[in-house]
């Protein structure tokens, strides 16, 4: 989508008869556009729902392998991270994980828990989509796609934009843009170059929810073990969580790592628990006892993959037979692999991050109506908002709840 001043501004006046007038334009017809299009549609507002991309909803379609982690049902403000962590708790509690589910429902649409809470469908994400625009469709909501928004003013009624299906009105005009994750989506920083222009402070953004990269020795196992997962704890920062990793050709992934990242700053550590399920220490200690003459590499055996178990003996450790440990050299395997430090080289970036951390200033917006407190009118909703949830059906709900707040008032 071209910047808001990408072009220069074309005459409009009151009287102009090819300016068409509307109640409400949403700029994104992603999750939260869609689902404050249809919520404001429904109250008899003539809405405009604009997306520069060929299709609505391209992340819904991709999302979850394809299958659409379309909410958590223990969705709560402490899955969220903000500069203002208040802010969010007004829309998250007036629109539930059980409202969007009861939709679902509505619509017949056969889904599933996979784990911690995550639903996703039993079928296509595009199950999600036509829900979506169903409802739109039914609630009279105008969509366009392939239409970018080449200016925005404002207007002593509102807002005038010059788009590509010419120059419309509004008196409520709501930015659902999103972040800059996956450009190859059509991601831009519209939104923020919006936000920007009526007076509102952006949030440093970076890549959130993404892979980590990595250099020397670490790389070089990453890449030998590339394709294998284990479980672990992640920590960083005062944050952990328990999921898989990954290895892969470039560095380091899958759900533990992929959430840790949106806390990790260049140059900090990562501390990794292989053995989250045990105490290292006793239970090495325990098969020094009961399986003296087992290699180490056989012991690790019971915990990781045979090829992960191998390498981490032969690479970090000299595997003998557990009688020829010591005690003190059974503390130091112990630690290393409940406390696996590593330094990444970096993120994999936008081109693969679930989502985009930092964003528009929560402080300068309504957390009851999402309307901006420098520009009355203007709204901002979803990921274009310094809100960002963790893996798991999370910012799906955000989309959901944003966007029914300022569908509520626009």
């Amino acid at each position: 989508m071209a910047r808001p001043d990408a072009a220069p501004p074309l005459p409009l006046s009151d009287d102009q008869a090819d300016v068409r007038s509307l109640d409400v334009v949403i700029i994104g017809a992603g999750a939260a556009g869609l689902m404050c299009a249809m919520t404001a549609a429904r109250r008899g507002r003539s809405v405009l729902l604009l997306e520069h991309a060929n299709k609505p909803g391209k992340k819904i379609l991709m999302s979850g392998g394809g299958r659409c982690n379309f909410t958590n049902m223990w969705a709560e403000p402490a899955n969220y991270q903000s500069t203002h962590p208040q802010f969010h708790k007004s829309a998250l509690a007036r629109y539930t994980p059980w409202d969007f589910i009861a939709l679902v429902d509505a619509h017949g649409v056969p889904y599933h828990e996979k784990k911690l809470g995550q639903l996703f469908c039993d079928e296509k994400s595009k199950a999600i989509l036509r829900l979506l625009l169903d409802e739109c469709d039914r609630a009279g909501v105008e969509l366009h796609v392939g239409t970018a928004v080449r200016q925005i003013d404002r207007a002593d009624d509102g807002y005038r934009l010059q788009t590509d299906i010419g120059p419309v009105s509004c008196a409520s005009l709501v930015v659902a843009t999103g972040g800059l994750s996956i450009p190859t989506l059509g991601a831009t920083g519209f939104g923020y170059d919006v936000a920007r222009r009526f007076g509102h402070r952006v949030i440093d953004t970076r890549a959130g929810l993404v892979p980590f990269t990595a250099s020397g020795a670490l790389k070089e196992l990453c890449v030998e073990l590339s394709g294998t997962s284990a479980d672990c704890e992640a920590r960083c920062n005062g944050e952990s969580f328990r999921e898989n990793l990954l290895f892969t050709h470039r560095g380091l992934s899958g759900p533990a790592i992929l959430q840790i990242s949106s806390f990790w700053n260049p140059g900090d550590t990562v501390e990794i628990d292989l053995l989250p399920d045990r105490d290292a220490r006793a239970w090495l200690e325990e098969r020094r006892a009961s399986r003296p003459d087992a290699e180490l590499r056989t012991v690790l055996a019971e915990a990781f993959t045979k090829r992960m178990a191998g390498l981490l003996a032969d690479r970090w450790f000299t595997s003998r037979p557990m009688r020829r440990h010591s005690p003190a050299e059974l503390h130091e395997i112990a630690d290393r692999l409940s406390r696996w430090r590593i330094v990444p080289a970096g993120t994999e970036g936008y081109k693969t991050a679930e989502l985009t951390l930092g964003g528009v200033d929560t402080n300068e917006v309504s957390s009851r109506t999402m309307e901006s407190r420098k520009s009355p009118g203007l709204y901002f909703i979803g990921e274009v908002l310094d809100v960002s949830g963790h893996l798991g059906g999370f910012n799906f709900q955000w989309a959901w709840a944003s966007g029914n707040a300022a569908g509520q008032v626009v």
